[in-house]
């Protein structure tokens, strides 16, 4: 299948989803993330969910690891969408977050953080196929991301979906997970 496809057929998968299988996925993501082996992390990436379309949230898997690792740190995305891109900001728990037009939460202020300091991100996602490729919005902020990343940045994505087959049209810019966490397993690419 095509990412246009693709992302067409997995909204409408979540859009079906009722708020009681949200949760119960929700859970069962949160004990499957319990299973990998994490050894040491200085900064975390985590997108901000839609909740609205039933995103995974990757909150709960960062609380655990900030409890793991007392020296920990996280950040957040702040897109600037002109350029395509985004900065990521560090976030503690006096962190000020408004909106942006797509309905996702920024924080409005904090430190900078350069992408090539993050250990660990979750990469938001429609769809991830047996090789580790995904599907997201269709607007690249997280591919530029991930091509300024450093190589040995751990990659993981959450989805209430096991894989899919193969997405059909992969580009060269497209950088494959590390991880993709459902309900049902952990899957290593």
């Amino acid at each position: 299948m095509k990412k246009t496809e693709i992302r067409d057929l997995f909204k409408q998968k979540r859009r079906l989803l009722d708020p009681d299988q949200v949760y119960v996925y929700q859970r069962q993501l949160e004990e499957q993330f319990g299973q990998l082996r994490i050894s040491s992390l200085s900064m975390v990436h985590a997108y901000m969910p839609l909740e609205l379309n039933h995103e995974p949230d990757p909150f709960p898997m960062v609380h655990a690891l900030l409890h793991r690792f007392v020296d920990l740190r996280w950040c957040a995305p702040v897109t600037i969408p002109d350029s395509g891109r985004m900065n990521h900001m560090q976030v503690d728990a006096t962190t000020v977050f408004s909106t942006n037009r797509w309905g996702i939460r920024e924080p409005i202020e904090g430190i900078l953080v350069d992408p090539t300091h993050i250990d660990l991100a979750f990469i938001p996602l429609l769809a991830v196929d047996q090789h580790g490729h995904r599907v997201g919005y269709g607007k690249g902020f997280y591919d530029r991301f991930l091509s300024i990343a450093r190589p040995d940045m751990i990659k993981i994505g959450l989805s209430f979906f096991s894989p899919i087959e193969a997405i059909t049209d992969i580009d060269f810019f497209d950088k494959k997970l590390d991880f993709c966490i459902t309900p049902e397993r952990v899957y290593a690419f």
